[in-house]
């Protein structure tokens, strides 16, 4: 199949479209801009989110390009069972965010970020740690939105890619930039509310368009049987366990999620997690079918790109206004997670950089605003020009996941045991962060003892996700019984074959390495035990903390007596 079969809009009409969506969404931010912006609004919008933005915002940021793309090339590539892999497991992962993240608003109940929780807990070094964590995250989120943008505009119009990926990163800045958080989460409730109702129709149309459920069991006859087996091993293996264990690493270390963890409303945060994990599963499973649907009936991803199937089917099958909703509906996903990377992007320079380090615990909430919006702009150019490389989504996130998933154990054991010291933190992270590309590239042969090596701190990894998704929601006890038994079953089954899966092997090691390195040495410190009340104490809100200052100046001035003048 090749470009010419494809219909494809003209230039105006497709610079028409991008100026209708940004331009309205720009109007809708006018709404809520002030002359005078504040600081802890510009982040977290003063913790103040209600439910229904809440929500909305939760499930449009995480419905974004890669939800479309990946989703369609876990179909395609791993069957009946790839949509499942990465919708339940990517929705079942919001909802292991709840208990930890209820957690940390209890002890930082007006923090901005999450390294500014760590900050308070353990001091510069686990915070920049985590921040830049964050920034390299967000950045790659960032090209991979813009890469989708490109993708879909060079299959749908003569302009190209990078054309796209330019008018997609301008048009987020456009409207983001003055408002920062609170622009994302007001257009992210308009954005999501669009998808939605655009998924309803583009779906199922596609769907039936393709053949319908009797083409699907028709075509399942041409698949290879790894690929039309709903429990493929194949599929577990390459897809479903890496994604399962880089998303939990997503939920833990992704600022765009803890940030709106620390905005919401604390009564309201159960509810916002529990909506948005049955909407993000929801739409995404039903966009990963359009993967499926392309591999039993033979299709082949234009020019070998797997980025253009979804953009390639679309245009295949469905009538030009069915197009040009699902061009707005994927250029609606990628921007409300695109501008929430900026938000988040921003928050981290303003607050751990500048806030914590440079300013020392006393910022200028106005210079905080400048920094925020020229991190906006220097993260645009960023990831437009990381995006120009046009780089395989789906890998990237499975690399970027598992390489978070380094800080995974730190992070939360910080926020629960008084004992981990900031030593412990910063070595555990580093550790495994070395012995995670080691396996992930292969730096050593994964053979003989070098293979047992990382095999064994993999399944201690394996031990460790299930015994805090457990320790989650049921306790400690159930949670050590349950990660000590996850340990032990992978230790019987799993050592001799973990290598031959490196993604997953690498992703693994992560976690047991950061969880090895950190308990061994928090234990052995003899630290005076850390006391959880003074995090509450050392992080507020940067615009209350100015006004409290200014009215102690102002009433020093009024008390002072008048100095006597001479004659």
């Amino acid at each position: 199949m090749n470009n010419e079969s494809l219909y494809q809009f003209s230039t105006l009409t497709v610079v028409l479209l991008l100026v209708a969506f940004y331009g309205g969404t720009y109007l809708i931010t006018l709404s809520i801009r002030k002359k005078t912006e504040d600081a802890d609004e510009f982040m977290v919008s003063n913790h103040r989110v209600g439910f229904g933005m809440g929500a909305a915002s939760m499930t449009a940021t995480w419905i974004w390009a890669a939800s479309f793309y990946a989703a369609a090339t876990s179909g395609f590539t791993y069957g009946v069972s790839g949509p499942i892999h990465y919708g339940f497991w990517g929705a079942l992962m919001i909802l292991f965010i709840y208990p930890f993240g209820r957690r940390f608003r209890k002890l930082a109940p007006n923090a901005h970020t999450l390294g500014e929780l760590i900050h308070a807990r353990h001091g510069s070094s686990s915070q920049l740690i985590l921040a830049f964590s964050n920034v390299l995250g967000s950045i790659i989120s960032l090209m991979v939105n813009f890469t989708a943008a490109g993708a879909l505009v060079s299959v749908l119009s003569p302009l190209s890619f990078q054309a796209g990926v330019i008018m997609a990163g301008t048009g987020v800045l456009f409207y983001t930039f003055w408002s920062g958080f609170r622009a994302s989460v007001l257009t992210d409730f308009a954005q999501l509310v669009a998808l939605m109702a655009i998924a309803i129709i583009i779906i199922p149309a596609v769907f039936f368009a393709m053949g319908g459920p009797a083409e699907l069991v028709e075509g399942l006859k041409h698949v290879t049987p790894q690929q039309a087996d709903f429990f493929s091993m194949d599929a577990i293996l390459n897809q479903g366990a890496p994604f399962f264990v880089a998303v939990l690493a997503y939920a833990i270390g992704n600022q765009t999620i803890s940030q709106r963890l620390f905005a919401v409303n604390e009564d309201h945060i159960k509810p916002t997690f529990i909506t948005a994990t049955v909407g993000y599963g929801a739409i995404v499973i039903g966009l990963g079918m359009i993967g499926l649907m392309a591999l039993t009936l033979g299709v082949e991803p234009m020019n070998g790109d797997m980025n253009n199937l979804i953009p390639q089917m679309v245009s295949e099958y469905l009538p030009p206004f069915f197009i040009a909703l699902f061009f707005i509906l994927v250029i609606g996903s990628l921007s409300s997670t695109a501008d929430s990377d900026l938000s988040a992007l921003s928050a981290i320079i303003m607050a751990d950089v500048y806030g914590k380090n440079i300013a020392r615990g006393k910022p200028d909430p106005r210079r905080m605003l400048l920094i925020g919006r020229v991190t906006m702009i220097v993260a645009t150019m960023l990831g437009i020009t990381f995006a120009s490389f046009s780089l395989d989504i789906l890998v990237m996130l499975v690399f970027v996941g598992a390489l978070w998933g380094a800080i995974v154990f730190p992070v939360i054991a910080s926020c629960f045991w008084n004992r981990v010291t900031n030593a412990a933190f910063t070595v555990s992270v580093l550790v495994a962060m070395v012995l995670f590309c080691v396996a992930r590239f292969e730096l050593v042969p994964l053979t003989g003892l070098s293979g047992l090596f990382f095999e064994l701190l993999a399944c201690i990894g394996g031990g460790v996700i299930i015994g805090l998704m457990v320790f989650g929601f049921l306790g400690r006890t159930l949670g050590i019984i349950a990660g000590v038994a996850a340990m032990i079953a992978m230790l019987i089954f799993a050592t001799g074959f973990l290598r031959d899966y490196t993604v997953l092997l690498a992703s693994l090691t992560a976690y047991g390495t950061s969880t090895l390195v950190c308990v061994v040495m928090s234990l052995s410190s003899r630290q005076e035990r850390f006391d959880f009340a003074t995090i509450g104490e050392k992080v507020g809100n940067y615009d209350e903390a100015l006004d409290a200052e200014n009215r102690r100046d102002s009433d020093s001035i009024q008390t002072r007596p008048a100095t006597p003048t001479n004659a």
